[in-house]
């Protein structure tokens, strides 16, 4: 369903107020938890593989990778956060508004296989963990992650922050557990400190490097991080901005660094355990458990299972947040979530099914380091267009980047798209040369990295080629030229229209003239249905409310210079039972005109129906207009 241009996340856009009169650590902890919620994708079962290949070949000497990949993170996390901050527009929603549709188009079918790559990953991590766990086959824990499609509904009913509780418990698990782990492990200290001092022993050490790089920053989670940061309602002035940017900075340092940790304790923890026993092969998660328990005992074994479930549930979480926002914000694009996420949790476990059912549970390996070469395939779609955003003063104003943070931002960018090509380039080389019938890969893989690469200098060079240059939120507007067109009919006296804001709206007004022609009274009726609304009534004042108010009145306007009698009411809360309170409450409406959108039986599961709900409850006859396009 097209919807108005508003943010993504709706449903919890700015629920969390941030108290005017709060100082200190009350007001500075009321802006923490977006980032973990976007820690969880910097500890996922895919970059689990690389760590424990770093660790186990070449001990600590790789802990300095990790570091600066983890400062890597948060400059591009931290533009993110400025983004949404400032301008109120996730990721997605300014590409849409800058890049010309047909590239929006391709950008955004990168990032849902992104998404369904990452995704891919955490079905794998949680399936492995189940099975080292419960020794459930693998088949049996892929099928059982369908079920976690509904956590996600629960906890957003239940409000963002609660979600955020539930993340930071899960990233508690992984912490806990590998600081657990460190214990068994008893690593060197000296070494530890000695591998943060940057070192590449070898040449397939460099290769381990650049996947550690290439796993390290999710595209994903530069489109979440902007979008979530919109959640806190703050004061709109410089102060209040700028205070916003500076706490959400916080909360990603020390969010980020949790990360750090785990990913390094993981790391650590292998070369503790393999590389100082002389196991240098060891790169697979479940051959990783197996050599626990009998070095380190069965409480580390257990300990690694429950991280690793821990791990892939929060992460699938965050991901199909994600789903949700690149596809609201690059296609003005809503469906139920409940849709979303089973489509998103379908793609993911799709390949995985079938894969581990033909090649059998040892493949599962290749499949992580295959989704981790398609998310390093999208990474530069993200990351250049953050950069080009938070560069643009007319975009950005007064907290435009300055020229030090824009040169190290466009430093990160190249080499992160650079090492990350280098790996895309030796994983289709490998391929080509090992398979016995190279013609698949040349005929679909290596265009699809071409016109990759080709859209990438595009999306690079467009920004400054075509500067200023937007597209305009489309916004449905009835000229006092079109309205005269309508024909006229009087029937009604008094005539109840709800609007949604779509094109609809042009069929649903034009029946209502024909019915009461210019000596009837309208009263153009719209629900606000954010969560603030929900909770605050007509005290809300969130960026959709005042939106709607505003599109409201232009249709008031635009019907009044035809000379038509207008009212207007803007209520709050769900639609299925504010229309009708809005209707019964006022007594003296003779008919209520509303709009539906042609939809079949799945459509009305997919997109939602009020139609029903509403004729039900009012007590005067209703005319539904159906939208056959």
């Amino acid at each position: 369903m097209e919807h108005k241009n508003s943010h993504s996340l709706e449903e919890v856009h700015e629920s969390v107020s941030v108290g005017e009169n709060a100082t200190g650590w009350k007001k500075i902890l009321a802006f923490f938890g977006p980032a973990y919620m976007i820690s969880v994708g910097y500890m996922d079962p895919g970059n689990w593989a690389t760590d424990i290949a770093g660790g186990s070949q070449f001990g600590y000497s790789l802990l300095w990778v990790l570091l600066m990949s983890n400062l890597m993170a948060l400059l591009l996390q931290s533009l993110s956060a400025r983004l949404g901050i400032v301008t109120r527009r996730d990721l997605a929603q300014a590409s849409r508004e800058t890049y010309p549709k047909w590239i929006n188009y391709i950008l955004y079918g990168f990032a849902e296989v992104a998404i369904a790559a990452c995704d891919l990953a955490e079905v794998l991590g949680m399936a492995i963990g189940l099975n080292l766990l419960f020794k459930l086959p693998l088949l049996w824990g892929v099928g059982i992650t369908m079920f976690d499609t509904f956590l996600l509904l629960f906890l957003m009913n239940k409000g963002i922050k609660k979600m955020e509780a539930f993340i930071i418990g899960l990233i508690s698990i992984i912490g806990l557990s590998f600081l657990a782990e460190m214990f068994f492990a008893n690593p060197d200290g000296a070494e530890v400190v000695k591998g943060l001092v940057p070192s590449i022993p070898n040449t397939a050490a460099l290769y381990i490097a650049i996947g550690i790089i290439g796993a390290t920053v999710m595209p994903h989670n530069l489109y979440l991080h902007s979008s979530l940061v919109q959640t806190r309602k703050f004061d709109r002035s410089f102060k209040g901005i700028k205070q916003a940017i500076r706490y959400n900075f916080i909360d990603s340092i020390i969010a980020l660094n949790l990360a750090f940790f785990v990913n390094a304790a993981i790391l650590i923890l292998a070369a503790a355990t393999f590389f100082t026993n002389g196991l240098h092969e060891v790169a697979d998660i479940q051959d990783a458990h197996k050599l626990l328990e009998p070095m380190l005992g069965n409480w580390a074994a257990i300990l690694f299972a429950l991280a690793l479930i821990a791990a892939g549930q929060s992460s699938t979480i965050t991901g199909t947040l994600a789903g949700q926002i690149v596809m609201e914000g690059y296609l003005s694009l809503r469906i139920q979530p409940w849709v979303r996420r089973i489509v998103t949790r379908v793609i993911a476990i799709a390949p995985a099914f079938i894969t581990i059912l033909y090649f059998g549970e040892d493949s599962t390996g290749d499949l992580l380091v295959l989704s981790q070469v398609v998310l390093s395939l999208q990474l530069g779609f993200a990351v250049i267009p953050l950069i080009h955003f938070v560069s643009d003063r007319s975009r950005m104003k007064e907290f435009t980047i300055g020229i030090a943070t824009k040169i190290g931002a466009w430093a990160i960018a190249l080499t992160i798209v650079s090492l990350n090509a280098k790996l895309v380039y030796d994983e289709i080389h490998g391929w080509v040369v090992n398979s016995d019938n190279p013609i698949y890969i040349w005929v679909f893989v290596v265009p699809l990295a071409v016109l990759a690469a080709v859209l990438l200098l595009y999306i690079t060079i467009e920004p400054f080629v075509l500067k200023g240059r937007a597209v305009a939120s489309i916004v449905p507007h009835l000229t006092p030229a079109a309205i005269k067109d309508l024909p006229e009919k009087q029937m009604y006296r008094n005539i109840a229209v709800a609007l949604d804001f779509s094109r609809t709206d042009e069929k649903t007004l034009s029946s209502a003239i024909q019915l009461g022609g210019k000596e009837a009274r309208y009263t153009l009726i719209h629900i606000v249905e954010t969560v603030g609304a929900m909770l605050h009534g007509d005290l809300a004042e969130d960026y959709e409310t005042s939106t709607d108010m505003e599109y409201l009145t232009r249709y008031k306007q635009s019907l009044e210079e035809s000379g038509y009698t207008i009212a207007t009411k803007l209520s709050f809360g769900s639609p299925k039972k504010q229309i009708p309170k809005v209707v019964n409450d006022n007594g003296t409406f003779d008919i209520l005109i509303l709009g539906a959108h042609g939809h079949s039986l799945f459509k009305d599961l997919v997109f939602g129906t009020t139609v029903d709900a509403v004729r039900h409850k009012v007590q005067i006859p209703v005319l539904i207009i159906k939208d056959s396009k």
